[in-house]
Order: C-alpha cells, then sequence, then structure tokens
C-alpha cells in the first residue's frame, strides 16, 4: 500500500502519513487540551487517552501501556 504525504505539510522530512504506525509522531497543527484532542500536521486527531481518529473516519482504540511497573516518584 503507498503512502501518500498529505499536501499541507510543510515540515522537513515530512510528518508521517495518518496510514503509517509511527502517524502519532507527527507535528501538532492545534492543541486543545482543555478539550482533550490534538489535531496533527497528518489529519489524525488525537485524543488524550491516546485513542486517535484517522481522516477516512476510521478509529483507533487508545493503546496506552497496561499493566507494568508504576513509575518512580
Amino acid at each position: 500500500m503507498e503512502q501518500s504525504q498529505p499536501p499541507t505539510c510543510p515540515h522537513l522530512p515530512p510528518c508521517p502519513p495518518a496510514e503509517a504506525l509511527t502517524r502519532g509522531s507527527a507535528a501538532v497543527a492545534a492543541s486543545h487540551p482543555e478539550q482533550g484532542w490534538t489535531l496533527l500536521c497528518n489529519g489524525v486527531l488525537e485524543f488524550e487517552d491516546t485513542g486517535q481518529l484517522l481522516p477516512d473516519g476510521s478509529a483507533v482504540a487508545p493503546h496506552r501501556p497496561t499493566g507494568g511497573t508504576p513509575a518512580a516518584a
């Protein structure tokens, strides 16, 4: 599957496309932490629970790490 870059990405190197597994590392286009979401340069809406809404309307379930050892204070 070919991955296309949104024409609105001005970054060099370009942000990963929405179809890429690394989509969450795209630059922030708009941030609204008070509402719990961030719009990334590649058109992905990323929510504070780590869920994502992709530009094609599909959703990615939250993928926070579960279990493990809590961080030291």
